[in-house]
């Protein structure tokens, strides 16, 4: 177990039996874009309650909850299911629920998850060049003033489309989910990554989520795992850095206190402060949890 309490601030949970949330990706036979299967999780539920009892010997303190039920066609329905295990578990702390940004009732769906006192964010899958695309970038918009967290999903050759974006937006924190998505691990391909994530840490509004790495490294060990995580740390810095597991999809590669573990040894020669930064202060500062 990691000696310093985490904050994961990446979690899913899905229930295939809800008569509103609906799952495309867990449905049988549907192909993930990245993921050769997901069978090994389509479980017909995966509830926070269930989250709490895997997670229960890792010294996990808080969690965020990141959109899951992709296609449900009233996504407000998700945030409402995720704020009942909030009031009776304790869990999720914090709600980043999906908004189509570029609808032209983003700002109503907004103050609906609003309505639900754990909702601290918006993650949304745009179509092509969504982040450069005028309506979306309307939506967009609003999120600072409603106080919410941008999760963008992107990868390398997309970084600079989210550098654009927190140009225009330097009152909206942009935190870039699961390090950028570096799903090679070829030389050419991780100086590809490498430089572009230094190139969009120079945007002070953006911070980086360590999580999901087993998604481009299913064989992972904690010395494959080691310079990405320092990479990320070098160019966002401790203050702009923090660490999620993206379970129960993580699941696939390792269980889940070994990932915790593995990034407590690799964080291992930094200060305390610095750690406890990274692994719970800085998400309770940037989320409000």
């Amino acid at each position: 177990m990691a000696a310093i309490p985490f904050i994961d601030t990446h979690v899913h949970f899905y229930d295939l039996q809800h008569p509103s949330l609906q799952y495309g990706w867990l449905q049988p036979g549907v192909e993930h874009h990245i993921l050769e299967t997901v069978r090994p999780i389509q479980a017909q539920r995966y509830w926070a309650d269930d989250w709490i009892a895997e997670s229960r010997f890792a010294n996990v303190s808080k969690s965020i909850h990141v959109e899951c039920a992709v296609g449900t066609p009233d996504p407000v329905e998700e945030t409402r299911w995720l704020q009942a295990f909030a009031d009776r578990l304790g869990h999720p702390h914090g709600i980043v629920a999906e908004v189509h940004l570029a609808e032209r009732d983003a700002e109503a769906v907004i103050e609906r998850h609003l309505a639900f006192p754990n909702m601290r964010g918006v993650r949304d899958f745009g179509e092509g060049d969504y982040e450069l695309d005028a309506a979306w970038r309307r939506g967009f918009a609003l999120l600072a003033k409603h106080d919410l967290v941008a999760c963008m999903d992107s990868r390398p050759e997309r970084y600079a489309h989210v550098k654009d974006l927190a140009a225009a937006f330097p009152d909206t924190r942009i935190c870039l989910d699961h390090a950028g998505l570096p799903l090679g691990r070829d030389d050419e391909y991780l100086s590809l990554w490498r430089r572009e994530i230094a190139s969009l840490a120079e945007a002070p509004n953006v911070i980086v989520k360590i999580s999901a790495l087993g998604m481009g490294d299913p064989g992972w060990t904690v010395d494959s795992f080691r310079p990405l995580v320092l990479h990320c740390i070098e160019a966002f810095g401790v203050e702009r850095t923090i660490f999620g597991t993206n379970w129960p999809v993580d699941r696939l590669f390792s269980s889940y206190p070994d990932v915790i573990d593995a990034y407590a040894r690799i964080i291992a020669e930094f200060t305390p402060a610095e750690q406890t930064a990274m692994f719970s202060a800085n998400a309770e500062r940037y989320f409000r949890i």
